[in-house]
Protein backbone atom coordinates (compact mmCIF):
# COMPACT_ATOMS: atom_id res chain seq x y z
CA UNK A 1 0.00 0.00 0.00
CA UNK A 2 1.45 3.34 -1.09
CA UNK A 3 1.20 6.32 1.22
CA UNK A 4 0.45 9.64 -0.43
CA UNK A 5 3.22 12.14 0.33
CA UNK A 6 1.98 15.48 1.61
CA UNK A 7 2.94 18.48 -0.49
CA UNK A 8 4.19 21.38 1.60
CA UNK A 9 4.96 24.66 -0.12
CA UNK A 10 8.59 25.72 0.22
CA UNK A 11 7.76 28.84 2.21
CA UNK A 12 6.04 26.67 4.83
CA UNK A 13 8.74 24.03 5.11
CA UNK A 14 10.69 26.58 7.17
CA UNK A 15 7.97 26.36 9.85
CA UNK A 16 8.33 22.59 10.02
CA UNK A 17 12.12 22.93 10.12
CA UNK A 18 11.82 25.31 13.08
CA UNK A 19 9.40 23.02 14.88
CA UNK A 20 11.79 20.09 14.48
CA UNK A 21 14.68 22.19 15.75
CA UNK A 22 12.60 23.26 18.78
CA UNK A 23 11.86 19.63 19.59
CA UNK A 24 15.53 18.73 19.27
CA UNK A 25 16.55 21.61 21.56
CA UNK A 26 13.90 20.59 24.12
CA UNK A 27 15.34 17.06 24.13
CA UNK A 28 18.88 18.34 24.60
CA UNK A 29 17.87 20.75 27.37
CA UNK A 30 16.50 17.75 29.24
CA UNK A 31 19.78 15.92 28.64
CA UNK A 32 17.97 13.03 26.97
CA UNK A 33 19.58 11.03 24.20
CA UNK A 34 17.79 10.39 20.95
CA UNK A 35 17.69 6.69 21.83
CA UNK A 36 16.04 7.39 25.21
CA UNK A 37 13.34 9.60 23.67
CA UNK A 38 12.67 7.22 20.80
CA UNK A 39 12.31 4.24 23.16
CA UNK A 40 10.03 6.13 25.55
CA UNK A 41 7.91 7.42 22.66
CA UNK A 42 7.66 3.94 21.13
CA UNK A 43 9.17 5.00 17.81
CA UNK A 44 12.29 4.13 15.86
CA UNK A 45 15.39 6.29 16.28
CA UNK A 46 15.13 7.10 12.57
CA UNK A 47 11.60 8.45 13.10
CA UNK A 48 12.84 10.73 15.86
CA UNK A 49 15.53 11.96 13.46
CA UNK A 50 12.80 12.82 10.93
CA UNK A 51 10.75 14.59 13.62
CA UNK A 52 13.76 16.66 14.64
CA UNK A 53 14.13 17.62 10.97
CA UNK A 54 10.45 18.65 10.77
CA UNK A 55 9.52 15.95 8.27
CA UNK A 56 5.92 16.25 7.09
CA UNK A 57 5.67 12.52 6.40
CA UNK A 58 5.78 11.56 10.08
CA UNK A 59 2.41 10.94 11.74
CA UNK A 60 0.93 13.43 14.18
CA UNK A 61 0.80 10.57 16.69
CA UNK A 62 4.57 10.18 16.58
CA UNK A 63 5.05 13.93 17.04
CA UNK A 64 2.61 13.82 19.96
CA UNK A 65 4.40 10.92 21.64
CA UNK A 66 7.74 12.72 21.43
CA UNK A 67 6.21 15.87 22.92
CA UNK A 68 4.65 13.71 25.65
CA UNK A 69 8.03 12.23 26.54
CA UNK A 70 9.43 15.77 26.77
CA UNK A 71 6.51 16.92 28.93
CA UNK A 72 5.26 19.23 26.18
CA UNK A 73 2.06 17.40 25.26
CA UNK A 74 -0.07 20.47 26.07
CA UNK A 75 1.59 22.27 23.16
CA UNK A 76 -0.80 20.28 20.96
CA UNK A 77 -3.65 22.28 22.48
CA UNK A 78 -2.08 25.44 21.06
CA UNK A 79 -2.53 24.24 17.47
CA UNK A 80 -5.22 26.38 15.84
CA UNK A 81 -6.32 27.61 19.28
CA UNK A 82 -6.24 31.28 18.30
CA UNK A 83 -8.18 31.37 15.04
CA UNK A 84 -8.03 35.13 14.52
CA UNK A 85 -8.95 34.97 10.83
CA UNK A 86 -11.89 32.63 11.50
CA UNK A 87 -13.17 34.90 14.26
CA UNK A 88 -13.06 37.92 11.92
CA UNK A 89 -15.03 36.00 9.30
CA UNK A 90 -17.55 34.97 11.94
CA UNK A 91 -17.87 38.55 13.21
CA UNK A 92 -18.48 39.83 9.68
CA UNK A 93 -21.22 37.26 9.23
CA UNK A 94 -22.78 38.21 12.56
CA UNK A 95 -22.91 41.87 11.57
CA UNK A 96 -25.13 41.11 8.56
Amino acid sequence: MNKKQQVILPKFTQLLDEMGENIKLARKRRKLTAIQVAERAGIARSTLYLIEKGDSGVSMGAYFNVLRVLGLQNDFLKLAADDEFGRKLQDLDLLK
